[in-house]
């Protein structure tokens, strides 16, 4: 169904250990808003759309995001590949150190990623709302 170049769109080359930065963006990879759950929405709400451009736009977006997915999570992988237990925990990251070591778990502030993130109501108006929601959310940073 998909063709997958094994290659990144955008090449990350992060040469640099940051468990600091890596624990803001994890939250893009498996957070309420973040990529996984924006795919995972997509992917399962195209099922109920109701024309066959509607069905074809959330299977494109939802195949763009686990796009994204992969993005985020080999920015986070080279943040803490080479950080040392140290730095993890001064990163305020040990609990994770500790159940997953160096791997990327999709994961909100050590909360794990969870399918209540989404809703697939089978509703197309309903769903489209919760995307456009779920999309604004997403960049709205608090300073």
């Amino acid at each position: 169904m998909w063709v997958y170049e094994k290659k990144l769109e955008y090449p990350v080359r992060i040469k640099k250990a940051n468990p600091g930065l890596a624990k803001l963006i994890i939250a893009q990879y498996g957070g309420p808003d973040g990529e996984l759950g924006a795919a995972l929405r997509y992917l399962s709400q195209r099922f109920t759309m109701v024309t066959p451009q509607a069905i074809a736009t959330l299977n494109d977006v939802g195949t763009e995001e686990l796009s994204h997915l992969e993005l985020v999570g080999t920015i986070c992988h080279q943040l803490i590949n080479k950080a040392t237990p140290k730095q993890m925990k001064e990163a305020g990251m040990d609990v994770e150190y500790i159940n997953h070591g160096l791997g990327i778990h999709p994961s909100f502030g050590g909360t794990p990623w969870t399918a209540a993130y989404i809703q697939s109501k089978g509703d197309p108006i309903t769903d489209l709302y919760e995307n456009l929601a779920a999309e604004a959310d997403t960049y709205n940073v608090q300073q």
